[in-house]
């Protein structure tokens, strides 16, 4: 019911006046059906996982750890290590859209906890009896298809010692991870020193000539360069053959090297990732294009295999083929596809992509 195989721990940590910190993101899986069958003061236990040099583990309250936090769900921190006086930890429980709870610099502040093992009820178990409302969370759009991710963050302070101060090199300052995507999509949103716009389909969007031109080469030519001539000066340039929503996603990108989370289902996700793919290539940004690329190669059904074949044969993605060649291999699954309307799409556009199949079937 409830899963950490997505968890990423990572862990950073410095020899003088520094600590040790990382952080761990827990996904529960089933969110509705933990509700439903575990009553208020009952918990599931996570798997434990390693972060600031210490074993730890989760105590996930779907319905709240006591009666009057019956409405809220409840997470508590707990350390399986055996430390002798135990250890002195800040925390900050958080959704991973909160970034400004991630910052080493938020957490520091927040007052040291001292966690013993075994811990007790009352002794060494530390988190947040009310963590998050349940209808809060139900209508806040973090929970997709039955799933949440709550990212906890940890920082073990490490005390200054002499032999400490004497090692050669000791960092003094531990550096956070680079913020720029934060600054850049505060730009991007907020359009100060925006000098050129796009009209996308009856949509206008506002950007900046430098940042688009060092990103990609196609609109380095087109504003700057050889292409630039009837569109560098013009105060807003047209594209009718785009949706507004696949160039914001692209625009996204450009200035934060992340795409923006897409709701809805798995097959949302999936059309975004073939538009954006579309794009990437049109635009030369080679990086998104292979983000897209991974993402398809996740997506593949008997629906969709063969309009996603015709894809990556127009836009020369050979990983993406393969994916989809793999999945045709099974002659039932060929069959299947072939009644679909992509697969007939498949034959009329792609003729080489279905030549390619069946050569690699006859030689099964």
């Amino acid at each position: 019911m409830a899963s950490d195989d997505r968890h990423r721990s990572v862990s950073a940590s410095a020899i003088v006046a520094g600590a040790a910190s990382g952080y761990h993101e827990l996904t529960i899986k089933g969110y509705s059906r933990t509700k439903s069958a575990l009553p208020n003061g009952k918990h599931i236990l996570s798997r434990p996982f390693r972060v600031a040099g210490h074993t730890w583990a989760i105590r996930y309250f779907p319905n709240g750890d006591r009666p009057e936090s019956a409405d809220h769900i409840s997470l508590y921190l707990f350390l399986k290590d055996p430390v002798a006086d135990g250890v002195m930890v800040q925390f900050e429980f958080s959704f991973i859209d909160q970034v400004e709870k991630q910052k080493p610099s938020y957490i520091a502040n927040r007052t040291a906890r001292r966690f013993f093992v075994p811990a007790t009820s009352n002794n060494g178990v530390w988190g947040y009896k009310e963590f998050i409302k349940s209808a809060t969370l139900e209508q806040s759009g973090r929970i997709k298809d039955d799933c949440l991710t709550v990212r906890f963050d940890i920082i073990v302070p490490k005390e200054l010692t002499t032999e400490d101060a004497l090692v050669p090199g000791a960092p003094f300052v531990v550096v956070p991870p680079a913020d720029w995507p934060q600054h850049f999509r505060g730009l991007l949103l907020g359009g100060k020193g925006a000098d050129v716009t796009f009209l996308v389909l009856g949509e206008t969007f506002a950007g900046h000539r430098c940042v688009l031109a060092a990103r990609s080469p196609v609109f380095d030519a087109l504003l700057f360069g050889p292409m630039k001539e009837g569109t560098a000066t013009e105060s807003c340039i047209r594209i009718d053959d785009m949706l507004p929503q696949v160039f914001q996603s692209l625009l996204h990108f450009i200035y934060t090297d992340s795409l923006p989370e897409v709701k809805g289902q798995d097959e949302d996700s999936a059309t975004m990732a073939q538009h954006l793919l579309e794009a990437a290539d049109r635009y030369d940004l080679q990086r998104l294009k292979l983000i897209c690329e991974d993402k398809l190669c996740k997506h593949i059904y008997v629906t969709t295999v063969a309009t996603t074949l015709a894809l990556a044969e127009q836009h020369h993605c050979q990983e993406l083929k393969e994916a989809c060649f793999e999945f045709l291999k099974s002659r039932g699954t060929l069959d299947d596809v072939m009644a679909t309307n992509g697969f007939q799409h498949l034959a009329k556009s792609s003729p080489s992509a279905l030549f390619q199949l069946m050569s690699k079937l006859a030689k099964r």
